[in-house]
């Protein structure tokens, strides 16, 4: 099974642990301050819309482009895991060389 750089970035403690503390600090803004929720609330529903309108405005795009897609699709698999591996080995640098990366953002 070949490592995910995406998955092993996500598990770092730094990086889990800043999340974490994220994801509670924007939670508990939102229901000490309801106006910050009504603000937020909108524009979480404008970024969801957003993201809606750009795959249904990329379609035409993608169905006109698609038979020229089976050659990329042969070969992006490749090219992403060699891309995969190249990042896996320079994470694996930063792990050795940044001890700090094993520790969550508290310590």
């Amino acid at each position: 099974v070949q490592e995910n750089v995406l998955q092993r970035v996500l598990q770092l403690p730094v990086v889990s642990s800043t999340c974490e503390s994220l994801q509670r600090t924007y939670a508990s803004t939102k229901e000490a301050h309801p106006l910050m929720a009504s603000v937020c609330e909108v524009y979480e529903r404008g970024v969801q819309g957003a993201g809606a309108l750009a795959m249904w405005g990329m379609e035409p795009v993608v169905r006109k482009l698609e038979p020229q897609c089976t050659f990329l699709t042969m070969l992006l698999p490749k090219v992403v895991a060699v891309a995969n591996n190249l990042a896996c080995r320079g994470l694996d640098h930063l792990e050795e060389k940044i001890p700090a990366l094993q520790y969550p953002v508290d310590k």
